[in-house]
């Protein structure tokens, strides 16, 4: 029965073994000889096959293949559909490597389409090699119908997902302050931003910045203040991130922390000045034989500064105090009228720096906030389609107007290697810290050592930047998450119970928004607020027939945006003869007086006409998504707009009728509903340019695996949820935590998802048993 050998060759006893299931179809038989009502259910982790695999994958695969065997000997029947996790940021960046492009370049050097068809390729590129390992390792696994979360359906139950948090209230847009990755141009998720590893110690050249107060305000401290009209009273604040200090609009206070007034002289110009700092920090900047020292006696560069109390006061009594502004490179009327004061907040301690928070309201959550609250306007300007943003663009780098370090990165990492150690080279925070000392304005200076986030996927040092994000609100579900936790099996407990279970204890609403190329797109179309009258701003997509009709009044096209590209090109007197009817070629009227939109208000520039405004940014490769929904609306008032729509586009069933469906970009911005209403009246939709976090697709597929609930749900009904999953301890806050979310989001907001679990009497889990293994590393720490 038992084959004998005569000498241990382990090599070729794994080639005989596998040879033999291969023939025998054992992997199949150890599953359809077990009984269909006895399943046990398994999910497995997608993995990415664009990257290699590594020896941690072999270890975390070695524990779920013990289980499932185990099950399987127990008389269970064991199903494992393969999957694989095919967006995201891992493959553009690969992508981005090999056409040595970077993200600025799409739509630029390559269209999206091409570079979104490179992405595909990439997906699949070492799938031999990943299949390879899995037959070799012994690995049971179904790979022969895995799921693909590239795949049309796929994304359709997505996008159904998406459908029914929208329709209960839990999904909607915000403009708030979110962790930023400026080489991957994309926000983070709290979750994301959480993963192992992205806490990393840096050493950070620090500034307490001298805030000189006005001396001629009207405030009850003056006379304690400024006992002469030639004092000079300061506060002081500290930062980590000395090039947020541009962006300076308010300092905030504890109202109950003690505060004092300190006479001394600044150790850089030695000039006198008065100090205001929190009470209990006022050893951290001054010697003990200091205090109360001859002033008359001082001599500059004395190792011992005189110093003495002269007020001590709350932090309520500083509030309304006014300042001059630090670093005034940007200002206006509403910045002197409404910003550069004292603020109060709730998040102002005495553990570190001076006890008063310096501001930049666009660079910080908590300052965001507390500048919000107390009605200060943020240090912003416009861009060239006249849209308020910070003083650090999207790349890192200062914009022009701060004239001193315009086009220079906030960070060091952002630049090369070779930059960076090139002669002369100096950090941005260094050379403002230089011209703080040299300008009167800073106290001190030093380097210090603390933990930073950085971008899980290229590590670099994140920003904190404001962004147009869509939400998913799972703080309304928190109390549930936190609840049905309790009930899983978890393995190690502590891991449940501490990592997982604090986290959700902590939550935040997912930040589902991703400004990238190769991912699901975010189903929403949404119309300009000026021109939706009574109707929906927003029109929330859950399925392909949806897409092709919304309902009785809508209409979906397809347009044939190159086409409009190429004939504004190429023959643009005869485009806007024929369809700039209303307002002529050579206006320059403000479409915002007719739209009521401020962001055509603001693209009349220079007195150049609509034509040559459209005509100059196809010319020059600049013609985008926003290019083409203002030249829709412009010409949606127009006799001749349905004559647009028939050249330009076709019904989208029809033009799907001859074409391939992809609900990739760029082919689904290229839909438009229209809502036609009386009297000639229209709105019109676009979508939402924003793909959805990648975290969310590998969340999505108990239900996505099976393209439900559009067909096989039974087998979705006999797979949900999962008896056991098992992934390395990096996934608690990444799958287990999507899998969790989803599955107790939809327990309280899909019907359909109510009745399975009424069926199987799931309380609104995804996973019963978890099993989270440790992480081992190669020799390339991979």
């Amino acid at each position: 029965m038992y084959k004998e050998y005569k000498q241990l060759n382990l090599s070729q006893i794994g080639k005989d073994i596998l040879d033999f299931w291969k023939k025998q179809n054992i992997f199949e038989k150890s599953i359809n000889s077990r009984p269909a009502n006895n399943p046990y259910t398994f999910y497995e982790g997608p993995p990415s096959a664009n990257g290699m695999p590594g020896i941690h994958h072999v270890m975390a695969r070695s524990i779920k293949d013990i289980f499932c065997r185990y099950k399987t000997l127990k008389g269970y029947q064991v199903k494992r559909k393969g999957g694989w996790d095919t967006h995201g940021l891992p493959i553009e960046l690969g992508v981005e490597k090999t056409l040595g492009i970077t993200k600025d370049d799409i739509g630029k050097k390559i269209s999206i389409e091409d570079y979104n068809e490179a992405c595909k390729k990439e997906v699949m590129k070492f799938t031999d090699v990943w299949n390879d390992l899995t037959e070799k390792m012994g690995y049971w696994v179904d790979l022969s119908d895995p799921y693909i979360t590239y795949k049309n359906e796929y994304i359709e139950t997505l996008w159904w997902i998406l459908k029914e948090l929208y329709n209960k209230g839990m999904l909607y847009k915000g403009y708030t302050v979110q962790p930023y990755s400026p080489k991957s141009g994309t926000g983070l998720s709290s979750h994301e931003l959480n993963q192992p590893g992205t806490y990393k110690m840096v050493k950070d050249t620090t500034v307490v910045a001298q805030f000189h107060l006005k001396n001629d305000q009207e405030h009850p401290l003056m006379p304690l203040l400024f006992e002469t009209p030639t004092e000079d009273t300061v506060i002081l604040a500290w930062t980590t991130t000395p090039w947020t200090l541009p962006s300076n609009c308010a300092l905030a206070v504890g109202e109950d922390i003690d505060y004092v007034k300190i006479k001394t002289f600044n150790p850089y110009t030695f000039k006198p000045v008065s100090v205001i700092l929190a009470r209990d920090l006022v050893t951290k900047y001054f010697k003990a034989d200091g205090e109360n020292a001859s002033f008359e006696d001082y001599v500059e560069n004395d190792k011992v500064i005189p110093w003495k109390v002269a007020a001590t006061f709350k932090g309520s009594d500083l509030l309304g105090l006014r300042y001059h502004q630090l670093m005034p490179y940007v200002t206006n009327d509403d910045l002197e009228k409404n910003a550069f004061r004292v603020i109060p907040a709730d998040f102002v301690t005495t553990e570190d720096g001076t006890g008063i928070v310096h501001t930049a309201s666009v660079f910080g959550a908590d300052d965001f906030r507390a500048c919000k609250e107390n009605g200060v306007p943020s240090v912003m300007v416009l861009d060239e389609t006249g849209k308020e943003v910070p003083l650090v663009n999207k790349q890192g780098r200062f914009v022009d107007e701060v004239t001193d370090y315009a086009g220079l990165y906030v960070k060091a990492e952002y630049y090369s290697k070779e930059e960076r150690e090139a002669p002369g080279f100096r950090e941005t925070d260094v050379m403002i810290a230089i011209k703080l000392k040299e300008d009167n304005k800073a106290f001190d200076v030093k380097k210090y050592e603390h933990s930073y986030p950085h971008s899980w996927r290229t590590d670099e040092p994140i920003l904190y930047y404001p962004l147009d994000s869509w939400f998913i609100r799972t703080t309304a579900v928190k109390d549930k998450l936190v609840a049905l936790n309790k009930t899983i099996n978890w393995k190690p407990e502590s891991t449940g119970t501490g990592r997982f279970g604090n986290w959700l204890e902590n939550l935040v609403d997912w930040n589902l928004s991703r400004s990238r190329f190769w991912g699901t797109p975010l189903p929403i179309w949404r119309a300009p607020w000026s021109t939706i009258g009574e109707d929906s701003v927003d029109l929330c997509i859950g399925s392909q027939s949806e897409l092709m009709n919304y309902g009785e009044e809508f209409v979906s096209r397809y347009f044939d945006i190159e086409k409009v590209k190429s004939d504004i090109r190429n023959h643009s007197d005869v485009f806007f003869k024929k369809y700039n009817t209303i307002f002529g070629d050579n206006d320059t009227k403000s479409l915002g007086e007719t739209f009521e939109d401020a962001y055509f208000n603001a693209m009349i520039e220079h007195g150049e006409s609509f034509r040559q405004q459209m005509k100059k940014a196809v010319d020059k490769g600049e013609f985008g998504f926003d290019e083409f929904k203002r030249l829709v609306l412009n010409l949606k008032v127009d006799p001749a707009f349905e004559d647009f729509l028939k050249e330009y586009s076709e019904i989208l069933s029809d033009y799907y009728t001859n074409h391939v469906i992809d609900l990739h970009r760029p082919y689904v911005d290229n839909i438009v509903i229209i809502k036609y209403k009386p009297f000639g009246n229209k709105t019109i939709y676009f979508r939402e340019p924003d793909l959805i976090d990648v975290w969310f697709d590998s969340g999505a597929m108990p239900y996505a695996q099976w393209h439900f609930p559009f067909e096989n749900k039974e087998e979705f009904k006999n797979a949900y949820p999962a008896d056991f999953i098992a992934e390395g301890v990096d996934q608690t806050r990444g799958w287990f935590f999507t899998l969790h979310a989803i599955a107790v989001m939809l327990s309280e907001t899909s019907d359909e998802i109510k009745a399975v679990n009424k069926e199987v009497g799931n309380k609104g889990i995804a996973f019963k048993n978890v099993v989270s293994n440790g992480l081992v590393l190669d020799k390339k720490r991979q």
